[in-house]
């Protein structure tokens, strides 16, 4: 007689259940099936110093999010990370709460921490973050990036050899310093890395490998990157030891997050981007990205001339300027800032209402960024993208990415008739490429898709005016 069945059984642990289905056959286990709900672990549960608690209170922080609750108590232990999470799930807490608990255990006359990133913004979002979940905590730090002048150069120096609790810096800026010989990692307990995905599509790889061999080999590595491409995994086994591996969901925008399109010849963008503004103009935040700084000069100009009150931010701006604008919007004193990639990581704004995407990003996991910036920590939230008949490809990649396909909204009357969205999908390898241009529309009259010597807004260009930005 064949003994068959199924056990189900369960425990409850640290506000986590754990499920487990064994199936057997003739008392053999044939499959076990394990799945783990979270169940809104609470900060004040997971054993804190009180200045940490009281930190967190005061930042209105009291339900630990997913990638918090999965990472926090195995930071604790001492285990090294490797977590893939979008921006918006909480990631830059995930890593500060535990490392300053272990930063107040320990010889606080040197640095313990180092963290880094690829961009100024995300270094001074993480250092706004320390400061004020550290305060009560007396946590100190130093975010180091390019930039600055030499005043702050000194104080960054100052950091580096006299010692702060946690440093977080951009490689490249970091190696200006290593180079001179006083930086003293000789204390550090821990290595983290946030946003790595991103450093190595900048070309960061051989900068990190430098700065890994400056501090000592005993130390506890954290990594945080928002996807998991194959460069992630092989560089994960150089720096990680056994690490827990948390994925939280690759490429994917927030649910809160409403998404739409219009199919638009190039010469419409601007004229239907006036009439979006116009028709929510009750919305104080709204961000419209495009992958060119010439073109986020060109967007900024057509906006006043339309007497929308909006202000710029690309690579072209000195770093001063750049804080001064993403302060004053931080603040709504303008609702619409247009700006590149530069801004599409590493930016920490609530309640953005709306995300444009003026153009379709080079890399489609950019589009999980850029749209990232609106209905973060549970919000809701706006995305709308313009695609050019030249761009319709690379969004049929998109949509294959996100596993979603966009409503296409129909044109608001007085822009005109639109193109045909006729996608040309894509022959595997990398990418975007579509050589044959489009060419759907190309019998019909009175169409004109940009390439011919009707005169209009984008026929003032120069051609290839003005390189990508990352």
């Amino acid at each position: 007689m064949l003994n068959v069945g199924e056990i189900v059984f369960s425990f409850l642990s640290f506000r986590r259940l754990f499920l487990y289905k064994r199936c057997f056959k003739d008392n053999k286990i044939l499959e076990q099936i394990n799945i783990t709900i979270y169940m809104g672990l609470k900060f004040s549960e997971l054993n804190l110093p009180q200045e940490i608690i009281e930190g967190l209170d005061a930042m209105g922080f009291e339900e630990a999010t997913p990638i918090q609750e999965m990472s926090i108590p195995e930071t604790i232990q001492g285990k090294d990370i490797l977590g893939i999470a979008q921006t918006g799930t909480g990631k830059t807490a995930a890593f500060v709460i535990p490392t300053m608990k272990k930063i107040l255990e320990s010889d606080r006359s040197k640095i313990n921490a180092l963290i880094i990133v690829p961009t100024r913004e995300l270094a001074k979002q993480i250092d706004q973050a320390i400061q004020g979940l550290g305060y009560f905590a007396g946590i100190t730090s130093m975010a180091i990036y390019g930039g600055g002048d030499g005043k702050e150069f000194i104080k960054e120096k100052k950091a580096l050899s006299q010692g702060a609790d946690i440093i977080i810096a951009t490689p490249g800026r970091l190696l200006s310093h290593l180079r001179m010989g006083y930086t003293d990692f000789s204390h550090l307990q821990v290595l983290i890395f946030d946003e790595a995905d991103r450093m190595l599509d900048m070309g960061f790889f051989d900068d990190i490998m430098k700065i890994v061999r400056e501090v000592k080999e005993e130390r506890q590595t954290l990594m945080f990157s928002a996807t998991m491409p194959k460069k992630i995994e092989e560089l994960s086994k150089k720096l990680l030891k056994d690490p827990v591996k948390f994925n939280m969901g690759i490429s994917k925008p927030a649910a809160g997050v409403s998404q739409s399109a219009f199919v638009v010849f190039d010469k419409q963008k601007i004229p239907l981007i006036v009439s979006v503004l116009k028709k929510n103009s009750d919305l104080d935040s709204i961000i419209i990205f495009t992958s060119r700084k010439n073109t986020v000069n060109d967007i900024h100009r057509e906006l006043k001339r339309a007497k929308i009150n909006a202000r710029k931010m690309s690579s072209n701006l000195d770093q001063s300027e750049r804080e001064q604008v993403m302060l004053d919007f931080k603040n709504r004193k303008f609702p619409v800032l247009v700006a590149t990639d530069v801004i599409s990581r590493g930016i920490d704004i609530n309640n953005i209402g709306m995300v444009i995407n003026f153009d379709i990003p080079s890399d489609a996991e950019d589009y999980v960024h850029r749209v990232g910036r609106t209905a973060r920590a549970k919000t809701t939230g706006e995305a709308i993208t313009f695609i050019s008949p030249s761009e319709q490809s690379k969004f049929l990649r998109i949509e294959e990415l996100i596993e979603f396909t966009v409503p296409k909204t129909p044109l608001p009357e007085e822009i005109g008739e639109g193109p045909a969205y006729k996608p040309k999908k894509h022959r595997g390898g990398s990418g975007y490429r579509n050589k044959g241009g489009y060419k759907g529309n190309k019998k019909r009259k009175g169409n004109n898709t940009g390439g011919g010597k009707k005169k209009g807004y984008w026929q003032n260009k120069k051609k290839n005016n003005g390189k990508s930005e990352s």
